[in-house]
């Protein structure tokens, strides 16, 4: 095991956006110096940060420059190029390390690996024709959603069918390599947020319910009612995946509940995660500390919850509402971005209940 890193040394984030922003205050907190490598100028992040860079992931000296400044390197989301986390990897400590992000940033990859760890996921099919679309929608059933391999996230990106007319439309439409994946009849969905330290000591947070709207996380109730035995196998999932991939940092795992208590994977994040925004107030480490404290080779904290939560995300103009949630007794935390648009992001609020 590498040496712990001490206070006052520098950790790198590679991306800038509200992920980065709370990693950042968490970092200040234990005693580092946040930097922050980010495209984008003014970013949330970067207005909390000791520094920033700005520049292009493709710009690898760009990249390599900045892992040479800093003591260890982490990601705040799943779709940096592998190319520029391998770039880094080169300079300094990466944490948790490219394989997550290949694994990730492919459904199809991502499915298979599941699979390989004894981690169960709804049947899919590749899909890389029009043609190829109908035959899988033929044989895993309808309806079933046809999702692009890479990219898109919070709904974007995919198109639910019925009909071999409408897979092939689907598919011309996404225009890009696809996979279908069969429905799932759950009866809930659930997630954990777990660690795995450098020494590979592993600590999961309560299994939380989430409620989704338009493809976008609405709310998050914590801990889970009456989640025992899910608790149980989300944590043997989330273990395999996490040894899996030899994995230092945060981590969670998305899941389907069956009527019969049967979990499936939906998917997995390699980071901190929005169904583990309530840990920031409800928990004696919240998940930002707990990921840094994994980066910098530091003990794992204590995951427990001295409080019940409910987090309410802020979307859009939802966040004009801020003073609202104040007087209701919310713990609200916006995320310093200049403008609301429709399905971006602005803030969570925290509601707790004892437990």
């Amino acid at each position: 095991m590498s040496e712990a890193l001490k206070p006052g040394a520098t950790i790198g984030i590679l991306g800038g956006g509200q992920l980065g922003r709370m990693l950042a205050l968490a970092g200040a907190r234990l005693g580092f110096d946040i930097a922050i490598f980010e495209p984008e100028a003014d970013c949330p992040a970067g207005r909390v940060a000791a520094r920033t860079v700005t520049a292009a992931y493709e710009d690898l000296d760009a990249v390599a420059a900045f892992a040479r400044s800093v003591d260890a390197v982490t990601y705040e989301f799943e779709n940096v190029p592998v190319a520029s986390a391998l770039e880094a990897a080169r300079h300094a400590p990466l944490r948790p390390g490219a394989k997550a992000l290949e694994i990730a940033q492919d459904r199809l990859t991502e499915k298979t690996f599941l699979n390989e760890h004894a981690a169960k996921t709804v049947r899919f099919e590749p899909v890389d024709s029009a043609e190829a679309a109908s035959r899988a929608l033929d044989w895993l059933g309808g309806p079933a959603i046809l999702k692009t391999r890479r990219l898109g996230y919070d709904g974007k990106g995919q198109a639910v069918v019925r009909t071999a007319e409408e897979a092939e439309a689907a598919f011309a439409r996404l225009d890009a390599p696809c996979i279908l994946e069969a429905f799932a009849p759950f009866t809930r969905e659930i997630s954990v947020v777990a660690a795995r330290g450098l020494d590979g000591t592993i600590r999961a947070y309560p299994v939380s319910e989430n409620v989704h709207g338009g493809g976008i996380l609405r709310e998050t109730t914590a801990p889970a009612p009456g989640a025992g035995a899910a608790q149980t196998e989300a944590l043997r999932i989330a273990t395999a995946v996490l040894e899996g991939l030899d994995y230092v940092g945060v981590l969670a795992v998305e899941l389907f509940e069956l009527e019969d208590g049967t979990l499936l994977v939906n998917e997995i994040a390699p980071r901190v995660h929005n169904t583990g925004h309530w840990t920031m107030d409800a928990c004696a480490t919240d998940q930002f500390e707990q990921h840094l404290r994994a980066v910098a080779g530091w003990p794992l904290g204590d995951p427990a919850p001295h409080s019940a939560a409910r987090m309410v995300n802020l979307i859009g103009d939802d966040a004009h509402g801020w003073r609202a949630h104040l007087d209701a007794g919310g713990l609200v935390h916006l995320y310093g971005k200049r403008e609301a648009r429709p399905g971006r992001k602005m803030g969570h609020v925290n509601y707790l209940s004892p437990i």
